[in-house]
């Protein structure tokens, strides 16, 4: 209660003395939000938006609803998730942050999750894209195409794990809360977690389109409308956080944090050279991950270490793009926190583990598009979209797969 009260006058505070210091220091202001700006413009905008029409046009059309009956088998024994959260998956790993937490609210919004499934969903699919872990932080940023394997499986295999860990979160006697404006048959809200059903697979598609009714134009306006708002806010908050972060370090306002960060890395036994990019990192991922390459005389594993940790944290400038999202819906904003933080450690665990064993050999198994590094994302879009192709069809076919290992089991 106390805490609640005194918030309004500490925000306040902060708002002014932000406001003062970019009073104090207009030029690198300027410059700060011109970059933002232009990260939000060749970056954010061409990656995000066909990705955000493209969902809600998907969700219109009944498409996530078919996915979703097929890849039942494997997200609900593995992520106690139902199917329908494969789809947002596919798109959140294949886009990066913050797709996934919008895909969430919108199927929170059809009633397709329940609260608690929706905020396991956001909290371990939403993940940096393999064209920027790869092409712009491996090959870009560190100059060394072999970082791209080990941060790709650390990154995203320890994000599977946060999720198969966060099957516990919620309790045992969840039950998903079922549509109240879909018209869907008894009997398939009845069906087998693990039925692979084409024929349910379409006639849950066929009662998702009556049910949404929406014209084809109609569709494309509402999801187009919807998309810019969400941009905007994405660009505003991008702009925000770099202008934030540039007056804290020209003023020096950031020197109690930087050491703050290198005395508890001395205590981790970790170079104290990392206080750079983990404090920017803390803020926004592409300056954390660039300054991670830049420290002389450290080690590449631990440099590589970093990258990990703060492409799982995603910086404050996605917490806060995910946070707005989630206050469309009843999703709560904690257990994303509690699962960046959790994805970030076991990344960074996950480098180390994996350095000597698979470090030098995994590159050869990467799509060489992802291995191009582009200054501009207006190009990459397409090969951003066949990346999650390759990952929806690469679980239809592991949940075909359980679905068939299930007959041959309790048939015998």
């Amino acid at each position: 209660m106390k805490f609640t009260r005194w918030t309004p006058p500490l925000l306040l505070l902060i708002v002014l003395v932000l406001c003062i210091l970019m009073l104090s220091y207009p030029q690198a202001s300027w410059i700060a939000g011109t970059r933002g700006l232009s990260i939000w413009w060749n970056v954010l905008f061409p990656s995000l938006f066909p990705f955000f029409v493209i969902s809600e046009v998907m969700l219109g059309f009944g498409i996530v609803h078919f996915l979703g009956k097929l890849l039942d088998p494997l997200m609900k024994p593995l992520f106690r998730i139902p199917g329908s959260g494969g789809f947002v998956a596919a798109m959140g790993f294949a886009s990066g942050y913050p797709v996934s937490a919008k895909l969430a609210t919108k199927l929170r919004e059809q009633g397709l999750v329940s609260r608690v499934e929706g905020e396991r969903l956001v909290a371990f699919t939403t993940s940096s894209d393999p064209i920027f872990l790869i092409g712009a932080v491996s090959v870009g940023f560190f100059s060394d195409p072999k970082l791209a394997g080990i941060l790709a499986v650390a990154h995203y295999g320890s994000a599977i794990f946060v999720g198969i860990c966060l099957r516990f979160y919620g309790g045992s006697n969840e039950t998903p809360q079922q549509t109240m404006k879909q018209k869907f048959d008894k009997s398939n809200a009845k069906s087998d977690a693990r039925s692979f059903s084409l024929r349910a697979a379409v006639k849950a598609m066929h009662d998702a389109r009556v049910a949404d009714g929406r014209s084809l134009g109609e569709l494309l306006q509402q999801a187009i409308t919807s998309s810019l708002q969400l941009m905007a806010v994405v660009g505003g908050l991008v702009v925000f956080f770099s202008v934030i972060l540039e007056v804290l370090t020209v003023s020096n306002a950031m020197s109690i944090l930087y050491h703050g960060i290198r005395l508890l890395l001395h205590v981790l036994s970790l170079p104290p050279e990392l206080a750079e990019p983990f404090v920017g990192g803390l803020f926004e991922v592409t300056l954390g991950a660039k300054a991670a390459a830049a420290p002389a005389g450290v080690p590449l594993v631990f440099k590589a270490a970093a990258a990990a940790f703060i492409l799982s944290w995603g910086g404050l400038s996605v917490h806060a793009q995910v946070a707005s999202i989630l206050n469309g819906a009843d999703l709560r904003y904690l257990p994303f926190l509690f699962a960046r933080i959790f994805h970030s450690v076991v990344s960074t665990i996950f480098v180390f583990l994996l350095w000597e064993p698979l470090g030098i050999h995994l590159p050869a198994f990467i799509p060489s598009f992802l291995m191009t590094r582009s200054d501009s994302a207006w190009s990459m879009w397409p090969d951003l979209l066949t990346v999650s192709l390759i990952i929806i069809s690469s679980m239809l076919i592991v949940s075909l797969l359980i679905r068939i290992i299930h007959l041959m089991i309790f048939r015998r």
